[in-house]
């Protein structure tokens, strides 16, 4: 509750508030630097807390070494003794805890089953691979049946496949458990397909709170809708315009649209219009934002389109196989129900756009 952490007078986390509910798989995602990292290391009581408390169940754990605070950690870096095998550093926190031969060897071969290592028991961590070795720290993690698994960026060592498949296994293996699990990631793929619930960070501060979707339908600002999504957000320069005391926005789209309260706008107030990728389409009529092609990158399912226009760079999704080359011209329309509005700055007002035309301010 309301952490704060310094490195001598640099203050980098600033006033943390985040609720985890039992069984939840929570991923706190941002970009490098931004603080997820300390925030887990906190948590697992590797990092001092400059102020604030922070409860597992009803227990305060400030003050609570790391190896009483009943958790686990997977690192990036497996963290593997090279000396022992597979069964041995599995078995490394059980044997300090003096638990039974035969209970040891249970949960063990239990852990290797739902890994699917038990055929790797025998083998030292330098004869497997990496998801293997990965997998190795997983259930090393799993044999003391900790109340949260903590996970820092485990998957950022792997190649683009291995990822795909060890973000899969992870899932499965929470609603397997239903442990409560904390995910540090910068990956935001990692954050939208993996998590219950994503923490998005930014230079020490929780920017947003929620579930996957609802953070990327209804991001609450610019860094927001730019860092959720992949491809991210465009982002469209435009205008208030007050006509009769409505509100209107005026974009380079070429369309007007209403918004249904003005009390928060000035006229000629410059605003920021968010279009994902995903929402324009081709006109075929010449009309929206006329574009000259970059780049077009065909992955099959879809194709990626990067243009720029008005001296903005856009990028584009379709399903269909679009045939262009670069230099060729053609004009973008947006479907103005999915357009979102914010103000000219980092921490701003989203205002989602209603099917009827109008866009509806929350503040």
């Amino acid at each position: 509750m309301n952490i704060y952490k310094k490195f001598g007078s640099v203050e980098v986390i600033h006033g943390i508030n985040v609720e985890i509910q039992d069984g939840e798989f929570v991923v706190l995602v941002g970009p490098s630097g931004c603080g997820k990292s300390t925030l887990l290391r906190m948590v697992a009581g590797l990092e001092k807390i400059t102020d604030g408390e922070i409860l597992i169940g009803e227990q305060v754990v400030n003050m609570i070494p790391p190896k009483e605070r009943d958790i686990a950690m997977v690192f990036q870096n497996y963290a593997l003794y090279p000396h022992m095998t597979v069964f041995d550093n599995m078995s490394f926190s059980l044997k300090l805890a003096k638990e039974n031969k035969n209970k040891i060897k249970e949960r063990v071969e239990k852990a290797a089953d739902i890994l699917n290592i038990k055929q790797y028991l025998e083998r030292y961590p330098r004869q497997l691979s990496g998801g293997q070795r990965q997998r190795v720290a997983m259930g090393r993690a799993i044999v003391r049946d900790p109340k949260v698994f903590l996970f820092d960026e485990p998957l950022s060592n792997l190649d683009a496949k291995l990822r795909v498949q060890m973000r899969t296994e992870i899932k499965e293996l929470h609603q397997r458990l239903k442990t409560t699990s904390i995910y540090v990631t910068h990956d935001q793929i990692e954050a939208m397909t993996m998590a219950d619930k994503i923490v998005v960070m930014s230079e020490g501060n929780v920017e947003q709170i929620g579930h996957p979707l609802d953070v990327y339908d209804e991001p609450n600002n610019v860094f927001v809708a730019g860092f959720i999504g992949s491809p991210s957000m465009n982002f469209l320069p435009a205008n208030i315009k007050l006509k009769s005391g409505e509100a209107f926005v005026e974009t380079r789209i070429g369309d007007e649209f209403k918004i249904k309260s003005s009390e928060n706008f000035n006229d000629g107030q410059k605003i920021i219009c968010g279009i994902r990728p995903e929402h324009f389409e081709i006109s075929s009529e010449n009309k929206g934002i006329k574009v000259e092609v970059n780049v077009v990158e065909p992955t099959g399912a879809d194709t990626l389109l990067f243009s720029k226009g008005d001296e903005v760079e856009f990028c584009s999704i379709f399903k269909e196989r679009v045939k262009l080359k670069s230099g060729e011209s053609l004009c973008l329309i947006a479907d103005p129900e999915n357009i979102h509005i914010f103000r000219s700055s980092p921490h701003i007002l989203h205002l989602p756009v209603l099917a009827n035309g109008y866009i509806q301010a929350r503040g």
